[in-house]
């Protein structure tokens, strides 16, 4: 990336932040290689009192992801165990999930930039990210991290050709 990064801001999700994600999210464009359609507030209310479990026991989340200029919500960025039993089972991983109007700008660079510092803080020796193979622009992004392509594995919903990437941090 030849720009320099935005300045962005980490913060553990707040119970808010539930309401925040729902909205910023809530575009099939967003949403499409995380199942195509907008979640229920419901699962975004479960997910950021999960990143709140992970930060107090982990040191470390999926962080909302804050424009510090404005202090507007733009998504999250940041690390979480896999969560389920296929692909990487047992392996940290760093992700990221941006609003659709602020891809493009170099956010989720900078955001899982930071975020690989507070893995690197709790002592995680590495990390995965996997990713649709449709997805090119995340792709890109685990490009700019220095992660490598390691394995394709296919999502047991959709069946879908994902693509482990992994980076020792």
């Amino acid at each position: 990336m030849d720009r320099p990064l935005p300045a962005v801001e980490l913060r553990v999700p707040t119970e808010e932040d539930a309401l925040n994600w729902h909205r910023v999210f809530d575009d099939p464009d967003v949403m499409e290689f995380h199942g195509g359609a907008p979640a229920e507030l419901s699962v975004y209310e479960e997910l950021t009192a999960r990143q709140r479990r992970h930060h107090a026991e982990r040191g470390f989340c999926l962080y909302t992801l804050v424009d510090p200029a404005d202090g507007a919500v733009l998504g999250f960025t940041g690390a979480q165990p896999w969560p389920w039993d296929w692909g990487p089972a047992g392996e940290i991983e760093i992700g990221w999930r941006l609003g659709r109007a602020s891809w493009g700008k170099g956010y989720a660079t900078a955001a899982a930039q930071a975020a690989l510092e507070a893995v690197r803080a709790a002592g995680v020796p590495r990390v995965v990210s996997v990713i649709d193979a449709r997805n090119a622009r995340s792709i890109a992004v685990t490009r700019r991290l220095g992660m490598r392509q390691a394995e394709r594995v296919i999502t047991p919903e959709g069946k879908r050709t994902a693509y482990c990437h992994r980076l020792e941090v």
